[in-house]
């Protein structure tokens, strides 16, 4: 039917799709916006087509553009991933009127499930329980019978824009107007609805496939309650803490969905699953990002399976051929900042290591560029193992094994939900993330991992400024200066100055900082990695150097130690001026402008990635200026302090 595939999409979704469609023995186009040029997808496809400028609107949202670079690059077919316009009808629309063959179900399926309140609707008459509601045509923001929590939800769209959560009926009208805003901006509808909210309830997917002629097969089910904003964070299969009885309703209810409208292609069925009841939400008429976790326990290669379809062929599996074997869990690494209420960041990410024997989807590698044009979402580790508990284990291992250096993301913040208790007890709920008091903390260890790392950074600033042969005579890399090494480490707001100094074993390193010394003893595993013994544990540490500073990263958290004028230091200039050696806070500044200082007199504090820097006076002097505030946020090698020499008298 087609030899060719377009996929209108980017990063790990549009190589997981083109290396599906290569196993069928079919050519691939990918697309790409400016700031994708040269990005691995575009590397990995047969050809690529440019669509535009980097922001969204003005590429990937682009359905002349995508069609046109179809048509002109011979494709047949067009599969849109997800996100973007995996879910517009009209993207359907045009593709099908092109002459291509849209990889997704029916355009009209489409539109009446991608409104909420239409599938809503025909989810109730198909006999599918549903949350009572209140909206969109005339909401009132006074209904006598409407019943606190509730959820704000856009009609349109997904991923958690345009959704509020109202506690209190006071704060109802904001919500409303927020979401509407967000929902317009997001998905060019306004059109928002009222739904009861159960803040205990598990966030339960069916996964489904229909050949579009009425056969339809389920793959069980997902558990999707681990959410942040209403985004998913962690998922797993097959669902572990719902009873029998919902897990039976669901299937049920999504199977009868998919016949109805005779789908075509994946889908999900979405329900909140309280008790024994479950209540539907929505329908996905698309790939999701947490496939994987049902390919890990069924043994079906989904997106081999939706191409299959989209070739007209028939859907040869019966229900009975799907079974379950074993429990998958997927962790999704995003480019946020989870102690700052999971705020997207961007940069460069500059070292990129992926843990072995789990499943990576990624596009991320090291040297690239992350936006903030895009979702962060930048990589899914995914596990499977014989049951709940030891996919658990696995995942937190390779959470251990992951590293993303020079760029914020959450990867710390992972290993420590899925290891906390909470977790291992399926406790968590899909408004647990968003409460403050549940961060899950790194408990009371949280400082052995930044002294060790201290002592790692000593090591290799020893061997950045050793004159001597780096390797000595037993193969060792690292040096060390003989002298102790004082730094300021930040940990959960809490700050320790600490001294770090050689000790007397082989490679050994002693750090003051908590009751007594603690040991670390040093092993070198590879070029950007390093194990450090500690309690007689070996533990890998990533690292990485750079003139001006050390990156350290240890279960996912990532520690920078200045070099400069010194360990945790800033740089240091010849004309009397101080800059940031790198991007922080500016949490204290102790001079004014016309105080004299001696060399060495901490001027302020910057603080980066949970460590503190004091900032030193290079000479002595007076100050000049001070060019901001305490408070002020700062990038790397801006001023921040500027010194005048006086004339001895």
């Amino acid at each position: 039917m087609f030899s060719t595939l377009l996929v209108a999409n980017r990063g790990e979704v549009a190589l997981r799709v083109i290396r599906a469609a290569r196993r069928l023995g079919l050519q691939t186009v990918a697309v790409y916006s400016d700031a994708d040029a040269g990005s691995p997808h575009t590397r990995e496809a047969d050809q690529a087509v440019r669509v535009g400028a980097p922001p969204a609107s003005q590429s990937y949202l682009r359905i002349e553009a995508l069609v046109q670079a179809a048509k002109r690059t011979g494709a047949g077919a067009v599969h849109p991933g997800y996100g973007f316009l995996s879910e517009n009808a009209s993207f359907a629309k045009s593709c099908e009127d092109a002459g291509l063959v849209f990889v997704g179900p029916q355009p009209e399926v489409i539109e009446l499930m991608s409104r909420k309140d239409q599938a809503r609707e025909a989810a109730r008459k198909l006999g599918a329980p549903v949350l009572p509601a209140w909206g969109p045509a005339g909401l009132s923001l006074a209904a006598p019978e409407m019943t606190f929590p509730v959820l704000v939800k856009a009609i349109a769209g997904g991923g958690g824009k345009g959704m509020r959560l109202v506690n209190d009926p006071g704060e109802l009208a904001e919500a409303v107007e927020v979401a509407s805003r967000e929902a317009l901006a997001s998905f060019g509808d306004p059109s928002v609805f009222v739904e009861r909210y159960l803040p205990s309830a598990r966030h339960l997917e069916v996964q489904v496939a229909g050949d579009g002629t009425g056969a339809v097969v389920h793959f069980f089910d997902r558990d999707c309650s681990v959410q942040r904003r209403h985004q998913k964070v962690v998922e797993e299969a097959p669902a572990s803490v719902i009873s029998e009885a919902a897990r039976a309703k669901a299937l049920d209810a999504a199977l009868r969905i998919a016949r109805a409208v005779s789908y075509r292609s994946l889908g999900t069925v979405e329900f909140l699953a309280s008790g024994d009841e479950v209540y539907f939400l929505e329908m996905n008429t698309r790939l999701q990002v947490e496939h994987a976790v049902t390919e890990a326990v069924t043994g079906v290669d989904l997106v081999e399976l939706q191409l299959r379809l989209a070739l007209g062929e028939p859907l040869e599996l019966a229900q009975q051929d799907v079974t379950v074997t074993g429990h998958a869990i997927e962790a999704r690494i995003y480019a946020e900042d989870a102690e700052k209420g999971f705020l997207p960041q961007a940069g460069r990410a500059l070292l990129v290591e992926w843990p072995a024997g789990a499943r990576v989807e990624t596009a991320l590698e090291s040297g690239q560029e992350v936006t903030d044009l895009y979702d962060p979402m930048v990589a899914k580790v995914v596990v499977h193992a014989k049951d709940r508990e030891a996919a658990r284990q696995k995942l937190v291992s390779s959470l251990d094994r992951t590293a993303v250096l020079g760029l914020t993301t959450n990867t710390g913040f992972l290993r420590r939900l899925v290891s906390s208790e909470a977790f291992e007890r399926a406790e968590v709920t899909t408004a647990s993330l968003d409460q403050a008091e549940a961060r899950f903390p790194a408990g009371p260890g949280a400082w052995r991992a930044p002294l060790a790392a201290a002592a790692v950074f000593l090591a290799e600033q020893g061997r950045l400024s050793s004159q001597a042969d780096p390797f000595g005579a037993d193969g060792w890399r690292l040096s060390a200066p003989p002298a102790p090494v004082r730094l300021e480490l930040s940990v959960g707001g809490e700050h320790r100055e600490v001294a770090v100094r050689q000790g007397p074993l082989p490679h050994g390193f002693l750090v003051e900082g908590l009751d007594g010394d603690m040991p670390v003893r040093l092993a070198e595993m590879g070029p950007s990695t390093l194990l450090a013994e500690l309690d007689g544990l070996l533990e890998p540490f990533f690292l990485l150097a750079s003139p001006t500073e050390v990156l350290v990263a240890h279960r996912g958290e990532q520690y920078r130690f200045g070099l400069g004028a010194g360990p945790g230091r800033s740089e240091a200039h010849l004309d009397g001026t101080v800059v940031a050696p790198l991007p922080g806070i500016l949490v204290s500044v102790g001079v004014s402008a016309g105080d004299a200082v001696e060399r060495g007199d901490v001027l302020g504090v910057l603080e980066s990635m949970k460590m503190r820097y004091p900032l030193r006076a290079p000479a002595g002097g007076r100050v000049e200026r001070v060019a901001y505030p305490a408070g002020a946020h700062v990038v790397r090698g801006e001023l921040l302090f500027q010194l005048r020499e006086e004339a001895e008298p």
